[in-house]
């Protein structure tokens, strides 16, 4: 990594309060660069906190825009950080209508030139597609980092039509933690014990919402860009990582977009910007590329981005399974269009007699983290284990390597006796040696096999055929490997389980796995892909002091006596940091998942949180405690949610929230 300290411009930065036309008035810090001529704006806008959780990430590439000519800008979401407000679900109608203000507050600005472009990843990157789709006249350009354009099936709340156990639990129990976090006094001023007040009064746990909507509704729709993706008009790049959930918004974005305004990246990364060398690897200049991106929509400067291949890809080399990589073997590749005329579906008929599909409700200990941010354990372990617990079918790679890019997709031929049940389809390359190596993976609700938008019983009896879609992905499967389809019926704690799950028989004439080959010649869009290396701008200089024995970050502990296993789950976000400032800010979670490999109603999600705020000097010490569960029965889900929040040795606010959610499918 190399840290820049000198720029084509010097810069500045300040605190201001932008005002919404309601009066209220969204925290913002704005990088500047020192010129008389106005300049273009970049927004990245977020729920989380500029003034601490962000602002290491923050001060890697604000500052380093500004220095290249740019305001760049930071705000805060309407009711969290130091913005004012009450806040809402995620990506709520007024979140979306503040963000194009602020765009055209920025736009309006004396210092700005008219133009603005957003960038963010994850939630940021999320509302940038949103707001693009509003279409706010100063907005021409959008940078969109491991997002979605589809808020329902690639998201973290279903997956192929089933609730994401894992994530649609614990990403509704961090945002309860945080969006109960006070404004900090040092910024808000007096009224920030007010403002904290108002916000825990509103506070409702997304869970509610996300878990009441179990079938593609209008809630879904609703922020969905791949509704209508022509009302997009800014010039998007789309950017995503192998090892992120959301990769396939990228391959869905370069096949939609015109090409005359959208490129897609898509590298070996987690859930991470690419520069920031967070594993896997490599990671690339991502900066100066998206300052390519920036010059050529915002500044009218021909830079040759519209000249790169319309997707630029990593595929990686086979690798034997571990839990992190530093860096993954591979090459960059370029395809010219998407589909690719390099890349021809090629299917694998499955053989052998029918077989039946009983798998014990604790496959899927192995599948890794959902949201892999770079940790030691993020990443799926060797799956012989998994894979014994699932039906295999295989396909020896004899004549060389075969080289994939896309979405795999399979067809399977099922009889079930109950009307409600899952299928989870993993690629695996089997090394000589046995070891497997997870590559994709997807998953269908029998129930909305055809549809999203609706729940369509099982005839118990019936044989039927089904075809989903697995993750997209980029791998070489080596001569003498050997290709697995693993096919399972359950997979926790990603997939919850239906109530009667009592898996299926499948049939292997009329099933098949469709591989999207990618001819591995030297094609001309491949020979000119280069990267500069990671550059940014001087680090934050926060203090991690050391905490001592940590505990595992991933822990699988199985009761023999009951048949029970449990997989214990620490997300390490940030520990404890020491701010410039002063700022104390501790946090720290725990996720549980618990279930017994016979009972799909046994199935329990807990996630429990703690985050302390200081500032020693003025004798400021904030306390947020969260607890947060889900468990069913036959008919319903059980939610039960807690907050205590204490300033000093005072409880400011105590609220228990339990709540029964009908199953939509059971």
């Amino acid at each position: 990594m190399h840290i820049r300290t000198e720029f084509p411009y010097e810069t500045t930065h300040d605190d201001v309060r932008i005002p919404l036309p309601d009066g209220t008035r969204l925290y913002a810090r704005i990088w500047r660069p020192v010129t008389d001529e106005p300049v273009p704006a970049l927004l990245e806008y977020l729920p989380y906190r500029l003034s601490d959780w962000t602002a290491p990430r923050d001060s890697q590439r604000h500052p380093w825009y500004a220095g290249h000519g740019y305001a760049s800008v930071r705000v805060d979401v309407r009711g969290h950080g130091n913005s004012e407000g009450l806040p809402g679900d995620e990506y709520d109608a007024t979140e979306l209508a503040d963000g194009v203000a602020v765009v055209e507050w920025l736009a309006a600005q004396p210092w700005c030139n008219g133009k603005v472009g957003m960038f963010g990843i994850s939630w940021g990157g999320f509302n940038s597609l949103q707001i693009a789709a509003l279409a706010p006249e100063p907005l021409k350009a959008v940078v969109t980092v491991c997002s979605a354009d589809d808020r329902y099936d690639n998201d973290v709340h279903y997956m192929g039509g089933s609730v994401l156990g894992v994530d649609m639990h614990a990403w509704a129990a961090t945002m309860l933690a945080f969006v109960c976090r006070p404004p900090d006094p040092e910024y808000a001023g007096q009224e920030w014990r007010e403002m904290w007040l108002r916000r825990l009064e509103a506070v409702d746990p997304f869970i509610h919402t996300w878990l009441a909507h179990q079938l593609r509704d209008d809630c879904w729709k609703h922020g969905s860009v791949c509704e209508d993706y022509s009302a997009i008009d800014a010039a998007v790049l789309a950017v995503g990582g192998w090892h992120d959930p959301y990769r396939d918004t990228v391959l869905r974005l370069v096949e939609h977009l015109p090409e005359d305004r959208v490129r897609g990246l898509i590298g070996p990364w987690s859930h991470q910007y690419p520069d920031r060398g967070l594993p896997p690897g490599p990671p690339i200049g991502f900066l100066q590329e998206t300052l390519r991106w920036w010059d050529q929509h915002l500044k009218g400067e021909d830079t040759g981005v519209m000249e790169e291949p319309l997707l630029r890809s990593w595929i990686s080399e086979s690798h034997r399974p571990a839990t992190v990589y530093p860096e993954l073997p591979g090459r960059w590749v370029g395809d010219p269009a998407w589909p690719s005329p390099y890349v021809t579906p090629v299917p694998h008929a499955l053989g052998g007699d029918p077989v039946v599909v009983r798998s014990p409700q604790h496959t899927g200990v192995d599948a890794g983290r959902f949201f892999p941010f770079g940790n030691d354990a993020d990443l799926p372990p060797d799956q012989r284990e998994e894979d014994a617990r699932s039906a295999c079918f295989e396909f020896p790679v004899s004549d060389g390597p075969i080289e994939i890019l896309g979405r795999p997709e399979v067809t399977l031929r099922l009889r079930m006796d109950v009307p409600y049940g899952q299928a989870v389809a993993r690629v695996c390359d089997v090394a000589p040696d046995g070891s497997s190596t997870l590559v994709t993976r997807g998953v269908l609700n029998l129930a909305a096999r055809q549809g999203r938008d609706r729940n369509v019983p099982w005839t118990p009896g019936a044989t039927e055929t089904v075809t989903f879609q697995l993750n997209g992905i980029g791998h070489t499967f080596p001569a003498g490997h050997r290709i697995r389809l693993a096919v399972s019926s359950a997979y926790w704690p990603w997939i919850w389980p239906h109530a009667d799950s009592d898996g299926f028989v499948l049939e292997p004439a009329g099933s098949a796995l469709v591989l999207p080959v990618r001819d591995a010649g030297r094609h001309p869009e491949d020979a000119g892909i280069r990267f500069e290396r990671p550059e940014q701008s001087e680090p934050l200089r926060v203090a991690s002091p050391a905490q001592g024995d940590e505990r595992p970050e991933r822990v699988v502990v199985r009761d023999v006596a009951k048949g029970e296993w449990r997989l214990e789950v620490d997300p390490r976000y940030g520990g404890t940091r020491v701010y410039p400032d002063g700022l104390e800010f501790t946090e720290g979670a725990l996720e549980t998942y618990t279930i017994r490999e016979d009972d799909p109603l046994s199935a329990r999600a807990r996630s429990d949180w703690t985050v302390r705020l200081r500032r020693p000097e003025r004798g400021w010490d904030v306390r947020v405690e969260t607890r947060s569960e889900i468990t069913c029965d036959a008919d319903d889900f059980v939610t039960s949610n807690e907050v205590v929040c204490r300033d000093g040795e005072d409880v400011v606010f105590r609220r228990t929230w339990e709540k029964r959610i009908p199953r939509a499918a059971r």
